[in-house]
């Protein structure tokens, strides 16, 4: 195949689904009890140096308590996928979780202003970068659920995003057309925030999936948090809306609130004045350190977290501001 351009970034993960495939025949795939607190299966499943994959689209989904876990158990020089990443990404960056970084969407936090700690980190010479875009990270996570080595696609081309990604332009066999051929990636552990999960592993979300499923069959370690266990009788009972098999599934975790202060759909909204808080003490070194101390390092668990930051009244306060936005809708 012609290959006219590439582009000059690193290429972190190996694409080759032979030796992805190797890995996979040997994951233990029974349908078994997997439930486990969230401290021992980030203590079992993820490494230091593990490439981490985390689910949801920006603030919405996201996997937090498992975030502040890693960050408390010292996880350190992890690749990251930074695909829709906002306040994971601020967690993550603030205990220099990361030294290798697929960067689509970061640092921002949408309509929310940007993370200056996420921001000083990825510019402090520590980290290696990588551009892509988020539907360049989209089409590398399909090629590796689809088991193939990179997919084509027309986005990217002629910007400087191609530039510093790990790309290449080749030339279709068929039309002699110029695409875009985006490497497959195989996290070594992601972690999915689900609204419901038997003890198995089959998991079940509503609203967009973005690339979670995807991911989960990209993954080579999955561990889904759940807002909450359900029997395998209720997922057998509607099967179909199960989205994430429990095949693909390492560990379940029960976190109730699991993606505060961030939106977990239909359930409750986001804490807009915790991630505003968030984002004004990231500005002092020494506020921010106490910040820290006091909502990450010395809280036991995602429970002790929320309890310091409004507790049950607050979930209320936000469950039924959520429940007002589909109302209006």
């Amino acid at each position: 195949m012609n290959i006219i351009d590439q582009g000059i970034g690193p290429l972190f993960m190996d694409p080759d689904p032979d030796k992805a495939r190797a890995f996979f025949r040997t994951k233990k795939r029974k349908m078994k009890n997997k439930v486990m607190e969230l401290k021992d299966a980030i203590k079992e499943f993820v490494h230091d140096g593990d490439y981490l994959g985390m689910g949801g689209f920006g603030a919405n989904r996201t996997p937090v308590a498992a975030c502040h876990e890693i960050v408390r158990q010292g996880r350190k020089k992890m690749g990251f996928a930074g695909h829709t990443a906002t306040h994971d990404m601020e967690i993550l960056s603030a205990g220099e979780v990361y030294d290798r970084l697929d960067v689509a969407y970061v640092v921002g936090l949408e309509a929310r202003g940007l993370s200056p700690c996420s921001r000083k980190y990825v510019e402090s010479g520590k980290v290696e970068v990588t551009e892509w875009t988020n539907y360049s990270l989209t089409a590398r996570l399909k090629a590796a659920a689809m088991g193939v080595p990179f997919v084509p696609i027309r986005n990217i081309m002629g910007t400087d995003t191609f530039k510093y990604s790990a790309s290449k332009i080749i030339e279709c066999p068929y039309t002699g057309k110029k695409l875009a051929a985006m490497p497959a990636l195989y996290p070594d552990v992601s972690v999915i925030h689900v609204h419901e999960a038997d003890i198995y592993g089959n998991s079940r979300f509503k609203g967009i999936a973005v690339s979670d499923l995807d991911l989960a069959n990209a993954s080579k370690r999955l561990i889904i948090t759940t807002e909450k266990l359900i029997t395998h009788d209720e997922i057998a009972r509607d099967p179909s809306s199960t989205r994430i098999p429990f095949h693909l599934v390492d560990a379940v975790c029960e976190v109730p609130f699991g993606a505060y202060p961030g939106t977990m759909p239909y359930e409750y909204f986001s804490d807009e004045d915790h991630l505003k808080e968030w984002m004004s003490v990231e500005k002092d070194s020494e506020k921010f350190k106490e910040f820290l101390d006091k909502n990450l390092y010395t809280c036991a668990d995602h429970e002790e977290y929320i309890a310091r930051n409004g507790g049950s009244a607050k979930m209320r306060e936000l469950r039924v501001k959520e429940m007002l936005i589909y109302k209006e809708k």
